[in-house]
């Protein structure tokens, strides 16, 4: 699927198609997938320690795995951009999808 320009999207179902065809690189997909369980174990220290620097690393964990696979692999633009609540929700979906087996790793 083509880059959408500001594209504007009706609900996340109609969003998510459009947030996989952006993720088709497998690289891009596990630096997403690392980032995210990154983000989860900061989540988890977070609320073990209640040290809120650990909610700002989880927040920069999840981005810059992301944002690493986008530029460095998919050689696209990162969602986030232009639909940050979306992406937001794409991220996590794509990963427990990732963990049922519907996308490959």
């Amino acid at each position: 699927m083509a880059h959408a320009r500001a594209r504007e999207f009706e609900s996340f179902a109609a969003f998510y198609p459009y947030y996989l065809s952006e993720h088709q690189n497998r690289t891009c997909r596990r630096l997403h997938f690392a980032g995210s369980t990154v983000a989860l174990l900061c989540l988890v220290a977070l609320i073990v320690t209640a040290n809120l620097w650990w909610l700002l690393a989880a927040v920069v964990a999840g981005y810059a795995f992301a944002w690493v696979g986008h530029f460095g692999f998919e050689k696209n633009r990162p969602a986030t951009f232009r639909h940050p609540i979306y992406s937001l929700m794409g991220d996590w979906v794509m990963y427990f999808d990732i963990w049922r087996g519907r996308i490959p790793f």
